[in-house]
């Protein structure tokens, strides 16, 4: 029997979580002296009395764990309740932004999509600002691998939500999912940590310090100006610590704590997705440059640091701009257009098609065709030391159906808004790969989501929550035979 219970009580944590993590903001609109420090503290008592009942309501009957169709339902509704009740400080404050809007940018951010409709952020109540990077700093890691990471009692199909949300198939680090996940949380905590230090010390406040530490580790992208990260134009140093982080965000966090637990770099050095994530990021940086040296008067190392900072920002899912690279010309455009889709690795921050299913493709393109020219050979494909059985093949094949399809509905959906063509199927890209800035004179680097109509708005919330659960967790609820016992 299909029991809600277990998901009601487990959404109703992550309620909780979202609620405690206003009080942070609240602080500091106190510490500044802003009035809106009250709709954060209202907000949080609001989502924390509403996750509270539902956790009273079910705590009798959780159940000894979560079911696998439990947990399909409990993971999508999970992030559908956090946008909703993150959405909540956005439609109180003083911005008096619509509730449209305010989830829009609340599902942007949760998603680390880094999409927004908000302008004007160098003069934004402090608190605000600080709520978007935390919601990012959220999402980047995950809500669920979060909770499962700090509640004794989330003990309930652990392994198989950790998957869901974080589509990392790789090996448990340790028997206990929750140590598991304490282990990738710290990594993440350090990482970010170290950020924020190397930010200030090359110039930054501590306020944009910590915000930009935030959602750079995330690969999110919310700023805490207009300019994004144009603000910091004439440091280059600071750019070189934004591509660093941007990248460490985007490598498999369970490579780090192999790394720390074996004491050897062979775990990101021989790892065959960071490997073809560098190559891919060296190849593309070096055309960007040698394009850049030809269209402008700057020195050789502007132009590599202007070209590497924009390029990882877009693969990496991240979404800052430095500057307008529409203005490049087309050929770089449709290099922007392709490394939208690619991603960074699995089980990293980062959004996109993911390095592990690319390095999957070329391998079984290379063993089609070995057997296409020897019929009897027996080829085994391997990825790091491990065979790539038919079931990760038809896992890939899968996703890049559902990716290919998701992405022809979501452009016509939005083409039927009224949107035009590029600013349709760019948005859609954007959305999908969680990468955040589009193509085209309204939602490019150097524009917003604010003009779109709330229709549009709302498929992309949808686009984006599909994008961030990898499509098979959310279109499975689709399915009529799902919800037959």
């Amino acid at each position: 029997m299909f029991r809600l219970q277990p998901i009601f009580f487990v959404v109703g944590v992550m309620v909780i979580i979202i609620g405690l993590s206003m009080l942070v903001p609240a602080a500091v609109d106190l510490y500044y002296g802003n009035p809106d420090w009250r709709i954060f503290a209202q907000a949080s008592m609001t989502t924390i009395g509403l996750g509270g009942m539902a956790c009273l309501a079910c705590r009798s009957d959780i159940g000894p764990r979560v079911s696998a169709r439990q947990g399909y339902v409990l993971t999508v509704v999970s992030w559908i309740a956090v946008s909703i009740t993150g959405a909540l400080p956005l439609w109180y404050s003083s911005l008096e932004i619509s509730f449209c809007d305010a989830v829009f940018e609340t599902v942007s951010g949760l998603t680390t999509t880094g999409s927004t409709v908000l302008s004007g952020l160098d003069q934004m109540p402090p608190g605000l600002l600080v709520w978007r990077s935390i919601m990012q700093w959220l999402g980047g890691i995950g809500i669920i691998v979060t909770a499962l990471a700090l509640l004794p009692m989330m003990r309930v199909g652990g392994m198989q939500l950790f998957q869901m949300e974080s589509s990392d198939r790789s090996e448990k680090l340790s028997p206990r999912i929750r140590d598991m996940c304490l282990q990738i949380v710290t990594i993440y905590s350090v990482l970010t940590l170290i950020c924020v230090i190397l930010y200030r010390f090359f110039g930054m406040n501590w306020f944009d310090a910590i915000n930009y530490g935030m959602t750079t580790l995330s690969t999110g992208g919310y700023a805490t100006s207009d300019l994004s990260f144009a603000k910091f134009d004439s440091s280059l140093s600071l750019h070189w610590v934004g591509i660093v982080f941007m990248f460490a965000g985007a490598l498999p966090f369970t490579a780090y704590a192999v790394l720390i637990r074996k004491r050897s770099l062979k775990a990101l050095i021989g790892n065959q997705q960071i490997k073809l994530f560098c190559l891919i990021i060296s190849v593309f940086t070096l055309l960007l440059t040698l394009r850049l040296a030809q269209i402008s008067d700057d020195s050789i190392f502007r132009s590599l640091t202007m070209a590497a900072f924009n390029l990882v920002s877009v693969i990496t899912t991240t979404g800052y701009a430095s500057g307008d690279y529409l203005l490049w010309g087309p050929a770089a455009v449709m290099l922007f257009f392709f490394a939208t889709f690619i991603g960074g690795c699995s089980g990293s921050t980062a959004g996109g098609f993911k390095m592990f299913r690319l390095y999957v493709v070329f391998t079984g393109l290379q063993a089609h065709f070995m057997r296409l020219r020897s019929p009897s050979a027996i080829v085994v494909s391997r990825i790091d030391r491990h065979e790539i059985t038919s079931d990760i093949f038809n896992a890939v094949t899968v996703f890049v159906c559902l990716l290919g399809l998701s992405y022809a509905v979501v452009t016509v959906a939005l083409g039927l808004t009224g949107l035009d063509l590029i600013t349709s199927m760019s948005a859609a890209a954007t959305a999908l790969a969680n990468v955040g800035p589009g193509l085209g004179n309204i939602i490019g680097p150097a524009g917003n989501f604010q003009s779109l109509p709330d229709s549009a708005k709302w498929i992309l919330d949808v686009a984006m929550i599909l994008g961030r659960l990898e499509f098979e967790t959310l279109l499975v609820l689709l399915m009529p035979s799902f919800w037959r016992d």
